[in-house]
């Protein structure tokens, strides 16, 4: 198996604090960590959607219960986008330089997010 190759700074590859670390690995470790970042994207955006369908849509939702539902599925969707790329670009950089991956950091935000907002669309059904 050959050498994993020095990464080349004028292949125009971006961001460089993540592509000029260390040799390139393994592209099916790459391509991985690059699906775990889109499986993230995808949850953003349906958090985004879902927050946005809670507020349009009548539904027979307590308003200050959902207003509040709402605005933490839109609030968590907007943390994780960002979030999907940081540990993108962290897992990346590691994986590059030969070091442990990094400790997850965002999946209790999102679990405490999503629970809470569960509990207030139901507090808000019931109190309708």
């Amino acid at each position: 198996m050959p050498s994993p190759a020095v990464p080349d700074p004028s292949d125009g590859r971006r961001p460089r604090w993540v592509y000029a670390a260390g040799a390139e690995p393994d592209a099916r470790f790459s391509l991985a960590n690059e699906r775990t970042f889109l499986a993230w994207a995808r949850t953003a955006l349906a958090l985004l959607a879902a927050g946005v369908a809670l507020e349009a849509l009548a539904l027979p939702i307590q308003p200050g219960l959902r207003l509040a539902a709402a605005l933490v599925l839109v609030t968590l969707g907007t943390v994780s986008a960002p979030a999907a790329w940081i540990g993108w670009a962290r897992a990346e950089r590691a994986m590059r330089r030969g070091d442990a991956l990094p400790a997850p950091t965002s999946f209790a935000v999102l679990v405490v997010g999503v629970a809470l907002a569960g509990v207030l669309v139901l507090l808000g059904v019931l109190l309708a």
